[in-house]
């Protein structure tokens, strides 16, 4: 009997282990790519790599306040697009789910998650760059919606299928219309998950270049016009890692820095809303 019970406490120990071992070596690669990350940029962010404009070849020093502003131009009208859009796709997919149209509309949201983002690029630079002849944020925009969706989408689906039905029930045995019951009773109460979702599309297209590099292509000065190109983070961290110059790799250095901090603020924030707006049923 008690070498029953001492066999059971070591298998539970060994599985123990084996768990932890197995978080250790799936962690370790990012500690130690935000570690190498940090201790790169860090000695390069100050109050003037923030909010000056680039220099010329062969000058020391410049900042990165066109990519900043660019990023944030690009991802607010992106995220523009995508959210009412996903939403109401994921709100038509919680609610539609044995139709026709679901099945494949379904179909379609999968296949545009797996598109890789350079296509997505390629695709944008000819329906909306050819036609028109000039990069542009707005496109650049269009390119990391059309990226964004398929998390929001799912995230929305997903979260509003784990509401109770007896909640809707209510709200219509009350006499509210079916949108209102939508927009006021079932979309607060998956607010978390729809939340997360977005967040964790925005986060996705924030480090991504391939759709940029045929759309918003970059700009050296500051740019509020979506029609006109604009630079952005993840390009501006491309060309300049990729450049001969050892004083651009520090500025690309410092850029990845502020795109990484950036991540961590956005998950960090998800986390906060998470608890804040998390409905118990």
């Amino acid at each position: 009997m008690r070498e029953g019970i001492r066999y059971r406490e070591f298998k539970n120990l060994a599985f123990r282990i084996l768990v932890i071992l197995v978080v250790t070596i799936s962690v370790a690669p990012l500690i130690a790519i935000l570690v190498y990350i940090f201790k790169q940029g860090i000695s390069v962010i100050n109050w003037g790599f923030l909010v000056h404009l680039p220099k010329p070849v062969g000058e020391t020093g410049g900042g990165i306040l066109n990519a900043v502003i660019g990023s944030f131009l690009i991802i607010a009208v992106a995220a523009l697009i995508a959210i009412p859009v996903g939403v109401t796709v994921g709100v038509y997919f919680s609610e539609q789910s044995k139709t026709g149209i679901f099945r494949t509309a379904h179909l379609a949201v999968d296949i545009l998650q797996g598109i890789p983002s350079i296509v997505i690029g390629i695709i944008i630079y000819v329906w909306f760059v050819k036609p028109f002849g000039k990069f542009s944020a707005l496109s650049g925009s269009i390119a990391l919606a059309l990226m964004m969706l398929p998390s929001i989408i799912k995230s929305t689906e997903e979260t509003l299928k784990l509401v109770p039905l007896s909640l809707k029930e209510a709200s219509l045995a009350l006499g509210v219309p079916y949108y209102k019951t939508i927009i006021s009773v079932i979309i607060p109460a998956g607010l978390s998950g729809i939340l997360n979702g977005i967040i964790l599309g925005i986060a996705r297209v924030s480090g991504e270049t391939a759709p940029l590099l045929f759309t918003a292509f970059g700009n050296p000065f500051v740019n509020f016009n979506i029609l006109k190109p604009t630079a952005s983070l993840p390009l501006i961290i491309f060309n300049y890692a990729t450049s001969p110059y050892d004083e651009w790799h520090k500025l690309a250095w410092g850029a990845s820095f502020i795109l990484v901090v950036v991540i961590l603020v956005l998950n960090i924030l998800t986390k906060i809303a998470e608890k804040k707006w998390k409905v118990q049923f």
